[in-house]
């Protein structure tokens, strides 16, 4: 499976004669599984039509910061653009161009929305052989350089100009080619296995009436996407949510009961790297399970809880080189509690959530953490987004495979 599946790719176009062949680069990005938004130059629509990108990458291609035809028009938003992107790829990218992009030259959407990028920009030339070796775009590549941005070779070949040379822009094929291997060689948890889970589990009373919490999942599935986003091959297995993930790249295995959810860890912990345990499991279930609806006929309900089957004791317990994170919700003595929690269960790391803080707990966009290794190592954190926390959390395993 391609690299680029799933992953969000601005392909920007500028005005050269190589425009044509974007059409056959976002038919290979298309086919690599990627998500491909056109932004062209107003110059580039003279060598390609926004009709044929738009119809090959399936949505919409933008070209003006706003539509002139329509007043009410929403405007195209290029920092929203921007922040969409995982990757920047701008092929054909002009001496105009490179230079407007170089120098912050921002008259047009394609160029403002490169100034506003935090993502990987991938860059490849097109112009003719004398253009390609003029002092002006060796300073242009080098800027680029510092820039964090990364050149695409222009190939030798048959040029417009009928002069044969080097400034041809790199083929479609080998544009991907050089994708795919330069972001695979970066990514840290390429070749890694996780197991996550997430969610609450549900513990049948009857029928319809279950025992579970308020746990969304969302900050299991945060993790899941962080790790996949930096090449970890993810298994999730969650709870009841309602939460979703469209990336191929991530194996979901949806369970319901606490006994589900052991099995499933079980069936995966022996083939994988590292395991983070961040669903809400149920403590206890009922021993009893009525096969009909509980009629409502007493003024009390007696039901009689066993405990459940401790997943992340379990796997501590048979744990060989994986390295095993637990979440732990504490309401007092946390770090106390949570430290007993390490050493019970045999963890190498533990995230110790407090529902005496601010903006931490279920249901919440936000989370307030403390990390504590096996070492008892103590490293209070921020309140932050749990997407934050989660990127917090994978950057812990990426520096203990350094």
């Amino acid at each position: 499976m391609s690299v680029l599946s799933g992953k969000k790719i601005i392909l920007g176009v500028s005005g050269g004669i190589a425009a044509y062949k974007t059409a056959f680069l976002v038919r290979l990005f298309i086919k690599a599984g990627a998500h491909v938004q056109v932004i062209m130059t107003p110059a580039s629509k003279d060598f390609v039509t926004p009709l044929t990108l738009s119809t090959l990458s399936k949505n919409p291609v933008f070209s003006t910061f706003f539509n002139e035809e329509d007043e009410n028009a929403v405007w195209n938003n290029h920092v929203d653009l921007a922040l969409w992107a995982d990757y920047i790829v701008i092929a054909p990218a002009t001496a105009n161009t490179m230079s407007k992009m170089v120098n912050g030259n921002c008259d047009n959407l394609l160029i403002a929305t490169y100034l506003s990028a935090k993502c990987p920009v991938y860059i490849a030339p097109a112009m003719d052989l004398d253009m390609y070796k003029h002092p002006s775009t060796t300073t242009n590549f080098q800027a680029f350089s510092k820039f964090g941005n990364t050149i695409i070779p222009a190939e030798d070949g048959e040029l417009a100009s009928g002069l044969s040379g080097e400034g041809r822009m790199a083929e479609p094929e080998n544009i991907v080619a050089f994708l795919e291997k330069d972001i695979a060689s970066k990514l840290p948890l390429k070749g890694k296995k996780i197991l996550i889970t997430a969610g609450p589990t549900y513990e049948a009373i009857d029928p319809v009436r279950f025992i579970g919490n308020h746990s969304s999942g969302k900050m299991g599935f945060d993790i899941a996407l962080a790790a996949e986003k930096l090449g970890a091959q993810v298994t999730l297995i969650t709870g009841p949510t309602h939460l979703e993930v469209k990336n191929s790249n991530i194996h979901i295995v949806r369970v319901v009961s606490a006994l589900e959810m052991y099995n499933a860890c079980h069936n995966h912990f022996e083939n994988v790297d590292v395991a983070i345990a961040a669903a809400a499991v149920a403590d206890y279930r009922p021993i009893n399970i009525a096969q009909q609806k509980i009629k409502k006929s007493e003024t009390t309900l007696n039901i009689e809880l066993e405990k459940t089957k401790d997943i992340l004791s379990s796997l501590g317990d048979i744990k060989k080189n994986q390295f095993l994170i637990g979440f732990a919700l504490e309401t007092e003595n946390e770090i106390e509690n949570a430290k007993l929690k390490i050493q019970k269960k045999n963890l190498d790391l533990i995230v110790l959530n407090s529902l005496n803080d601010e903006g931490a707990g279920f249901g919440k966009s936000t989370n307030k953490v403390t990390f504590i290794d096996k070492n008892f190592k103590i490293e209070p954190q921020k309140l932050k987004s749990k997407e934050a926390v989660a990127l917090d959390i994978i950057n812990k395993i990426i520096s203990h495979y350094a």
